[in-house]
């Protein structure tokens, strides 16, 4: 029998599914607020998408980059919560490459580069529909107590 600190690679993927479902269904910011969708939430990664609407333009009439900021945020925690440890952003930074249009359909992609103790490094890049890249955001992350869903 596998112990809860090694789980087998199918327990780390399923455990990764129902923290992502669990964060999701109660995340009003990323869900509700931004109409983003979570694509898939795995050990160390998470793919989250949200279609840029007329509420996200500003004053250029492309994309506020607060929102692809979010976008990017939302998946970092996806991502460095996967493991069902309390996780929290402790810094980032973005890099904005491409305006985002009216109507694009924009995926993250958050995939974890390191994790040490109770820090992690993650990289998030941000697509449109033409897999051109819109956004490079990497973020580091701090663990806290507790667990995102009854361990």
């Amino acid at each position: 029998m596998t112990s809860a600190h090694h789980p087998t690679p199918e327990q780390a993927r399923e455990l990764a599914r129902q923290v992502g479902e669990a964060m999701f269904a109660v995340d009003t910011a990323s869900k509700d607020t931004m109409g983003m969708e979570l694509l898939s939430c795995e050990p160390g990664r998470a793919v989250m998408r949200m279609r840029v609407r007329p509420l996200h333009l500003n004053g250029h009439q492309i994309c506020h980059g607060g929102f692809i900021f979010t976008l990017a945020d939302s998946t970092f925690a996806f991502a460095c919560n996967s493991r069902n440890r309390n996780t929290v952003a402790a810094g980032c930074s973005i890099e904005f490459l491409k305006p985002g249009q009216q109507g694009d359909l924009l995926t993250c992609e958050g995939v974890e580069q390191t994790l040490s103790g109770r820090h992690g490094i993650y990289d998030m890049k941000v697509t449109n529909q033409r897999g051109e890249v819109v956004a490079l955001f990497r973020g580091k992350s701090a663990q806290i107590p507790g667990t995102v869903i009854p361990a």
